[in-house]
């Protein structure tokens, strides 16, 4: 192992909380290694746009993803471009960072992983997953111009993917589970002034089928259990689902404890059950999941982690 693939801190992960996290250590003076499988930003660099992060009232998720890249690796952090596989703790209680060319030794690891699209669970959903159903608007939006579509969910995330995919779409169809939307007023008053959109609430799908593509969706009135059948033609329409992310906590989960939600539970500084491991971002058992709490998190992560060294110096 060389001297370069050393380092005081590793982050995996080059979403918000990453970066933050990169920006905050590098500052401290500490070796800093950012690991990205993707596009710098994670999951906002899927997002049409950002909506009031500070001083950018309206931002496209993959120029802040940018815009955060080159902000941490100016502070001095490194940007590897490479999946990381396994973590393990080695007997000196530092980390070895797995991936698919090389072992990069860390005295500390601060995680940033993130949350991956929840499956709405309805029957024949994982079948056409890519064939008809998607999870992400920015990515696949295009594949569906001048045709129908089915955004399932209430939520920011949702209505705010929904906005997106008007402007793409001939029409969009809100199925909402609940006789109201969880997003915030302001946002659905945004998408009500579409005049393709409209909503279906008191509504969830509960079977897909079709051939190679969907034709076929079985709706259910959440109030009384009565089922809908709508027969489109193959290739006419699509399902979108945004109906909540779960943490990735896979490479950690056996050194951390889980809240209820799913997510890494740790304390005011970020750090998990084990020394020298923090969690930070959509991964954590947290009330709020949005890139200024994840940018948040990534800052103290940063400076915990330059406090914990010094300790051990």
């Amino acid at each position: 192992m060389n001297e370069q693939s050393t380092y005081d801190v590793a982050i995996i992960g080059g979403g918000p909380a990453g970066y933050t996290a990169g920006i905050y250590a590098a500052r401290a003076s500490l070796n800093t290694a950012v690991f990205e499988q993707g596009m710098p930003g994670g999951q906002i660099a899927t997002s049409d746009t950002i909506d009031n992060y500070p001083a950018f009232p309206s931002i496209s998720g993959a120029e802040l993803g940018m815009k955060m890249q080159d902000h941490s690796e100016q502070a001095g952090a490194q940007t590897i471009y490479e999946m990381v596989n396994n973590v393990h703790i080695d007997e000196t209680g530092e980390f070895d960072v797995e991936t698919v060319s090389a072992t990069y030794h860390a005295r500390s690891l601060i995680v940033a992983t993130g949350a991956r699209p929840r499956l709405a669970g309805f029957k024949g959903e994982n079948d056409y997953r890519g064939r008809g159903i998607s999870y992400c608007a920015t990515c696949d939006g295009m594949f569906y111009r001048g045709k129908d579509l089915f955004v399932v969910g209430g939520g920011n995330s949702a209505v705010e993917e929904a906005m997106f995919l008007a402007k793409i779409a001939k029409h969009v169809t809100m199925v909402v589970r609940k006789n109201h939307f969880r997003a915030s007023r302001g946002m659905v008053s945004r998408l009500l002034e579409h005049d393709n959109v409209s909503v279906r609430f008191n509504t969830s799908i509960t079977e897909v089928t079709g051939g190679t593509l969907l034709n076929r969706i079985e709706f259910i009135d959440t109030t009384n259990g009565e089922s809908r059948v709508e027969e489109l033609p193959e290739g006419s329409f699509g399902i979108f689902v945004f109906t909540g992310n779960d943490p990735v906590v896979d490479l950690v989960k056996d050194y951390v404890d889980l809240g209820s939600d799913g997510g890494v539970i740790t304390d005011d500084s970020m750090m998990t059950k084990t020394p020298g491991l923090f969690c930070v971002g959509d991964m954590r058992t947290k009330q709020l999941r949005q890139v200024i709490t994840a940018a948040a998190d990534g800052a103290i992560a940063g400076t915990a982690a330059y406090r914990y060294l010094e300790q051990l110096d």
